[in-house]
């Protein structure tokens, strides 16, 4: 009724020998699971803890998320020391500028006088009798911004790729005229004359412009001594 199909020998061959591998395979995967389970009831933790090693932990990348979250952002700009955070806060209140407006000046005072040996509150002592804190003030005979440089002569002094109109930039304005200040301090003998070159009174007998300026750079240091108390 039916018919019965004959496999050539070679075939039969064949697939008894792929069904005798296939056998072999079952038996030594039996026999690996076999031993793994053992090995798990008899208390092997290196198993376990190798399988641990290839799954994230949880724990551990919440954890560095929080120390991410926590780390301390680093600040651009530096910081004010308590002296000078104390004659901001003075020159805040006497000449009504913002403290917001007057950081970036005491920062590049700050700056200008480690990298140029002088005293930061003698820098802003002068500013405070050039300008009043005004980066816009202008004089008579051309002198601008805060330390009322004279761009005519110290065009020199201005950072590469910067104008006349940088004059009247605070921080560049301070940069510059700190480099005079340091001049004359060096080129004159001392302070007083120096004080008194750059204020262009150096033939005044009385003094009265290095007078004036150290007077404003004693009562800034009282009022940062009062501040640091």
């Amino acid at each position: 009724m039916f018919a019965s199909t004959v496999f050539p020998p070679g075939f039969m061959r064949a697939s008894f020998a792929v069904y005798a591998l296939l056998q072999k395979f079952l038996m030594v995967s039996g026999v690996v699971f076999l031993i793994g389970l053992i090995g798990l009831q008899a208390g092997h933790a290196g198993l376990i803890d190798g399988l641990k090693t290839l799954l994230p932990s949880s724990q551990s990348a919440d954890a560095e998320e929080e120390e991410l979250a926590d780390a301390p952002v680093a600040d651009a700009t530096p910081l004010l020391t308590p002296k000078m955070r104390g004659a901001l806060d003075y020159v805040s209140k006497r000449y009504r500028v913002s403290t917001e407006a007057l950081e970036p000046i005491f920062e590049t005072a700050q700056l200008a006088g480690k990298d140029l040996r002088i005293d930061p509150l003698l820098i802003i002592a002068v500013i405070g009798v050039e300008s009043g804190f005004n980066p816009f003030s202008q004089s008579v005979v051309g002198a601008k911004g805060l330390m009322q440089v004279m761009p005519r002569f110290h065009m020199d002094k201005l950072p590469e790729e910067a104008g006349r109109a940088s004059f009247l930039d605070p921080v560049t304005n301070v940069q510059v005229g700190a480099k005079v200040l340091h001049e004359s301090i060096r080129r004159f003998g001392g302070v007083e004359n120096g004080l008194q070159q750059f204020g262009g009174a150096l033939n005044d007998p009385d003094r009265r412009y290095s007078t004036k300026v150290l007077a404003e750079k004693q009562r800034l240091e009282q009022a940062a001594q009062r501040f640091r108390i």
